[in-house]
């Protein structure tokens, strides 16, 4: 229906139109049913769940499931809670002025149920976008249940009206979401008491605020997030509320190293560069940044409990890209292109994504150098086969000395493969014949560093950063 409201603006107008309300949980299903009929993906831009999570959560919509996902850090729990708002009706009409989105057919709040008595056909109708159909709150130790349920308004009975009048409650978060999806994140960190709150709206479907005698009969999807650790740890889910969630999904880090690397190419904010450089990560740096974050996952060093997020995967592939920023603005070049040098500015973005598990005062830095090595290495044996390794070690066996550095221009580096026609193959034969500087400078740093690594060349960290690589005979 676009982004204009269908025409109906009364009660009467829209019975002639034919709408028929019908409950959010049938709203999704019939939704969900069409995208999966035509063969249309029921969420864009979630990446590496197609075979494990999408089909769980696929059968929780069609049988009108409240679903809970369970698991760690970054694994995309909230993004997918948040897509579900795409499977709404684009629009839905509600009695105008309601603060809890009445269905102008079979109203529920006093305010509604008033309006229509007054008006009847002539009740005015409002038409809400689905974006506004989405409850979400982040569960904190002090959450209360009048800030998901309600609670009396002090200003309204100050006006003069009766604590009994049902006119005098302020609706919570829970309630405004009628006829809508309801988010809650990091549920364990809810009270337990507060928690107890919930059982009705998820079994019976209703709420109850405070001692009045007023049942609101709702219509919510409820779902929520959580951290396995959480169970334990910070707080816990009761287990009468487990059991009225009707599934309970389990989310996953991505299992290959290729899925990581289009997660972060996706979420990438672009850098800003100036004169309009273009930017160019190649291929073996961004299968780095990933194998890092692969690595640290199976790491003994690092705390495996909190979960190493695919969130460490964009930081670094963000300030890989900012750092070769940097250098292109300091020397002039046309272009930014990352190098095995920029590495080095990742511990940044990395220290405060991980947990290092060791006694030892300092071990963090060599850690995640470490990670890094091992990254780098793991890359470089995937894609330089044995026959160009045995050719450069060899170009290095006359005495050749090499200077690398992140503050080193990059003709420097085309000059260098001018002169070396083993390292001009090897350049070539990893990044394709490419004629920009920048990009043969990236190459030679990782061909270099990855012989290093496989014990071929010596390399000489100097104090201002720079390297140097000698043949070790």
């Amino acid at each position: 229906m676009g982004r204009v409201p269908p025409p109906a603006a009364t009660l009467a107008q829209l019975r002639a139109s034919g709408w028929t309300p019908s409950s959010v949980k049938d709203e999704l299903r019939r939704n969900a049913m069409a995208r999966i009929e035509s063969g249309r993906p029921l969420f864009d831009g979630l990446l590496g769940y197609d075979e494990t999570v999408l089909p769980q959560l696929e059968n929780a919509v069609l049988a009108g499931h409240d679903v809970i996902f369970l698991g760690e850090r970054g694994q995309g729990k909230t993004r997918m809670i948040r897509s579900l708002v795409g499977l709404l009706d684009e629009w839905l009409p509600i009695v105008a002025g309601s603060e809890i989105n009445d269905d102008p057919f079979a109203p529920v709040s006093r305010y509604a149920r008033d309006l229509v008595a007054e008006h009847g056909d002539d009740t005015p109708v409002e038409w809400v976008h689905r974006d506004r159909r989405f409850g979400e709150k982040l569960a904190t130790p002090d959450t209360s249940i009048a800030d998901l349920i309600g609670e009396v308004d002090p200003i309204k009975v100050a006006e003069g009206r009766y604590l009994a009048d049902e006119s005098t409650l302020h609706f919570g978060l829970v309630p405004r979401t009628n006829r809508g999806i309801f988010a809650i994140n990091e549920l364990p960190d809810l009270a337990e008491r507060i928690q107890v709150g919930l059982l009705n709206v998820l079994e019976e479907r209703d709420v109850q605020v405070r001692g009045y005698k007023v049942r609101l009969p709702l219509d919510v999807v409820l779902v929520a997030s959580a951290n396995p650790e959480d169970y334990t740890n910070r707080g816990r889910i009761i287990t009468p509320l487990k059991d009225r969630f009707g599934s309970q999904i389990r989310t996953h880090y991505p299992v290959e190293v290729g899925i990581e690397m289009a997660i972060a190419a996706q979420e990438t904010r672009p850098v800003p560069t100036a004169g309009g450089r273009p930017v160019t990560v190649p291929e073996e740096l961004a299968e780095v940044v990933a194998t890092v974050s692969h690595l640290a996952r199976s790491s003994p060093h690092v705390n495996q409990r909190s979960g190493v997020s695919v969130r460490l995967t964009v930081a670094n592939r963000e300030t890989l890209v900012a750092n070769a920023t940097r250098r292109a603005l300091r020397l002039g070049e046309p272009e930014v292109v990352p190098r095995v040098s920029d590495l080095d500015a990742l511990v940044a973005s990395t220290a405060g994504k991980i947990e290092i598990e060791t006694l030892d005062e300092g071990r963090d830095e060599a850690v995640v150098a470490g990670l890094f090595s091992a990254a780098v290495l793991t890359v470089f044996r995937r894609r330089v086969p044995a026959g160009t390794i045995a050719g450069l070690v060899a170009a290095f066996d006359g005495g050749r000395v090499v200077h690398t550095g992140d503050d080193l221009p990059s003709s420097g580096y085309v000059e260098l493969v001018a002169s070396v026609p083993a390292l001009r193959s090897a350049v070539t034969a990893l990044a394709g014949a490419v004629d920009s500087p920048a990009a043969v400078a990236s190459a030679v740093e990782f061909l270099l560093e990855g012989l290093h690594l496989s014990k071929r060349l010596n390399k000489d960290v100097a104090t201002d950063g720079r390297a140097v690589y000698r043949s070790r005979r």
